[in-house]
């Protein structure tokens, strides 16, 4: 073989000898302790990885989030969760000698040299102890163009400082966390998860010698990693025969081939993503560096979310047929208000927006609106449970035109009780309660119950009393469960409210008698009975209160109830808008709003609530048709208690024992309707332009002491007046003898200016 002469030795000799040479002295002089380097403690302390978890309310992984886009780091590994094969395979890839040498392999360094002196090959000289702290370092980690000598130095004389301080076990453990395997990915958690799907406990020997070969080239080829990895399997088998490891080298190529291009591990996986992204959200906002913690705690119950999960999906896949793909669950504590569950989709494998969150999407509710406009109206001792409301076609002038409502099945029971019209949800008795109560009242009502509607009352209408406003099924479920509560109001938790938190009070949105009743109402089977029969799925074994609700074109469905304990909302439909076919309530939402109802009482009873103090319990009858409905106790407010019922107000009011004058029915503008638009003609004269005011006058009160007012002007008196306004925004008042306002409507006058001698006269008409 050729061997140089002297002469031509020294020039490439020189350099490794004195290199030697100077690592020595430096070595020989650097204290085995040193300040200047971490200990293991704090180097696992500072670990983050680029994953958060959402917990439980017990503490319990619940959902992963990825947070991190620069890197790609899973939890922090322990040796003993580590596979043997692993261990095995990267000691004798990459320092042999690992375990006996304290920082810096001499015989490397000197093999290093001697092949430095030749021009050949070597494996190098730098062992798993001097590569951690290039991890450690970043002036010590290699550059693009390799590692300087100074370089060199220092990660040889960090070494000696670790193996000092660290026991081997923590060096190996702290390595295989910290070292990058291929492009994103380090740390052995991420590589073992995202290219082989599985723990790092799980790797067997051709993936733990993948693995390995991915230290020395992690953005190499498939071929050449899987080159690499044949020679570090050989040395794990090294009983093996030639045709063997032959066998193992092309199980390799496959494996490489295969599992670097793969990424298996999602950046969000579990049962809680809509909610994991904003509480996640909001810890990194608080946080002082701007970023989340590794875990975040919650108010969901793990084995409610899961089961409100799996129930949504197997309900929706049954539905597939009928153009239903998305859906969402919401479950409240009432006592607390925290959300036991929140299911904003149904998943990326059935719907095609996964992303969307249903439980803050804002959607049409359908009848789920009703209950609270009878509250206002019961609280306001317009109506009581027992009032007979006309179930007939109607034809009714509004401002934006001429509007006639329909039931959904185009069916009409004439009349029927405040208690089967809302139990039942007929959508005609509903829109004339509103007309009792104004849209402007009701939309005030919803607002204090927390639905914040984007448009005002004068846009919806007296479509209001059928849900055309949007809502939320996060601010829906609150307020049922303000109808839990007695009617108040309180905010719901997303984290576990302090003794103090519970303990505040909350203000009150609808009156206690009014929320009451119409819980008993919701909860009334027989009087659900006309729309949904008496077997319908709303039917628990238990005290509970339901209603459902489908929008126009059967785009969204509803189904929200509670007991005392709990409140349960679920919607389903598209969150493109598309219509579902042939979908009713209780075909849609309503079986998983009692499959979760089943599991919240399964061993907890949930008696009917205790009615609160005040209200009366008193034996009714109805004075109508043979097929009306029966005598039965019903429950009023003080001041309102009836014993017979007819669609004769006047022999109703009779037999109505004498009421206080507060809770007495008042008299109510019927016309103008709120929100209507007037137009003015300056052509045409001013008496044919006059605006007919009328007001509907109970049996035995004053109406000549009627007045109306606007603009703190009296323009009529009695139960009607023609008035001539001006162009411009008015509110029409309604007063009594008293002064006391009784009633008022708000109405737009447009046009222009009437001519000179065309001014409305003043005073009274």
């Amino acid at each position: 073989m050729f061997r140089p002469s002297l002469r031509c030795l020294l020039p490439s000799f020189l350099p490794a000898f004195w290199s030697a040479a100077w690592l020595a002295a430096l070595l020989a002089a650097a204290p085995a302790h040193s300040s200047s380097a971490p200990t293991f403690a704090q180097v696992k302390a500072d670990f983050r990885s680029s994953e958060t978890w959402l917990l439980d309310r017990s503490g319990q992984p619940l959902h992963r989030l990825r947070t991190d886009d620069s890197a790609r780091r899973g939890a922090w590994v322990a040796l003993a969760d580590v596979s043997p094969a692993l261990r095995q395979a990267l000691v004798l890839s990459e320092d042999k000698r690992f375990y006996e040498h304290s920082g810096v392999d001499w015989r490397a360094v000197g093999a290093a040299a001697w092949g430095n002196l030749w021009n050949e090959k070597t494996r190098g000289a730098s062992t798993l102890t001097m590569q951690l702290a290039g991890l450690l370092d970043d002036d010590l980690r290699q550059g693009g163009s390799g590692r300087s000598l100074r370089q060199k130095l220092g990660q040889a004389v960090m070494a000696r400082r670790l193996e000092g301080g660290w026991r081997k076990d923590e060096i190996l453990e702290a390595y295989l966390n910290l070292v990058p395997f291929r492009g994103e990915l380090v740390g052995l958690d991420a590589l073992a998860r995202t290219l082989f799907g599985k723990a790092p406990h799980g790797l067997n020997d051709a993936e733990a010698a993948l693995a390995a070969a991915l230290v020395r080239a992690p953005n190499a080829s498939a071929a050449r990693v899987a080159q690499r990895a044949c020679g570090v399997l050989s040395l794990m088998r090294a009983g093996q025969s030639a045709e063997e490891k032959r066998q193992g080298c092309i199980t390799l190529e496959l494996l490489a081939a295969g599992a670097l291009p793969r990424r298996a591990w999602p950046a969000s996986e579990g049962q809680a993503p809509h909610l994991a992204r904003r509480l996640i959200a909001e810890a990194a906002r608080a946080a002082p560096d701007g970023l989340p913690p590794p875990a975040v705690p919650s108010t969901l119950d793990g084995p409610t979310q899961r089961l409100a999960l799996q129930t949504l999906r197997q309900h929706l896949r049954e539905l597939q047929g009928r153009n239903v793909q998305d859906g969402a669950v919401l479950v409240l504590d009432n006592a607390t208000g925290e959300a036991l569950a929140w299911v904003g989709s149904s998943g990326s494998d059935l719907s095609q927006a996964a992303e969307v969150d249903g439980v803050t999407a804002l959607r049409q509710p359908g009848s789920a609106l009703k209950p609270f406009l009878y509250a206002q109206a019961i609280a306001q001792r317009r109506i009581t449970a027992a009032t007979l409301l006309d179930d007939s076609p109607a034809r009714l002038q509004t401002g934006g035109g001429l509007y006639i409502p329909h039931n959904h099945d185009r069916r009409y029971h004439g009349w029927v009780s405040a208690r089967v019209a809302l139990a039942s949800s007929l959508n005609i008795p509903a829109v004339r309660v509103l007309g009792m109560v104004s849209p402007e009242a009701f939309h005030r009502q919803l607002h204090d119950l927390g639905m914040r509607l984007p448009e005002t009352s004068g846009y919806y209408g007296l479509s209001l009393a059928l849900g055309s406003a949007e809502v939320t099924l996060l601010q829906l479920a609150n307020a049922y469960r303000a109808l839990a509560n007695g009617g108040r109001l309180c905010p719901v938790r997303l984290h576990r409210a302090s003794a103090a938190e519970q303990a505040a009070p909350c203000p009150a949105a609808l009156d206690a008698g009014a929320a009451f009743i119409v819980g008993d109402i919701l909860s009334d089977r027989n009087a659900r009975a006309l729309t949904f029969g008496m077997d319908s799925v709303l039917g628990t074994r238990f005290w509970s209160a339901a209603k459902t609700g489908t929008s126009k074109d059967m785009r969204d469905n509803w189904a929200v109830g509670y007991t005392p304990r709990h409140t349960v909302a679920v919607w389903v439909g598209n969150a493109s808008g598309q219509p579902m076919h042939d979908v009713s309530g209780a075909s849609g939402a309503a079986p998983v709003w009692a499959a979760l109802m089943r599991h919240l009482h399964q061993l907890a009873p949930s008696p009917a609530p205790a009615a609160p103090e005040g209200l009366e319990r008193v034996s009714v009858r109805f004075d109508n048709p043979p097929d009306g409905e029966p005598p039965r106790a019903e429950w009023f407010l003080p001041g309102t208690v009836q014993a017979l019922f007819a669609r004769d107000s006047a022999q109703s009011a009779q037999d109505a024992p004498q009421a206080d004058a507060a809770s007495a029915p008042k008299p109510r503008i019927t016309s103008p309707v709120s929100g209507s638009i007037i137009a003015l003609d300056p052509d045409i004269p001013p008496a044919n332009q006059r605006l007919r005011l009328t007001a509907a006058v109970p049996a035995g009160a004053a109406a000549r002491a009627l007045r109306w007012q606007a603009a703190g002007r009296t323009i009529g008196h009695g139960p009607s007046a023609a008035w001539l306004p001006l162009p411009g925004r008015h509110t029409i008042r309604l007063l009594d003898r008293h002064g006391q306002v009784l009633d008022e409507t708000h109405i737009e006058v447009r046009g222009a200016a009437l001519r000179a001698g065309m001014q409305p006269p003043s005073g009274r008409p």
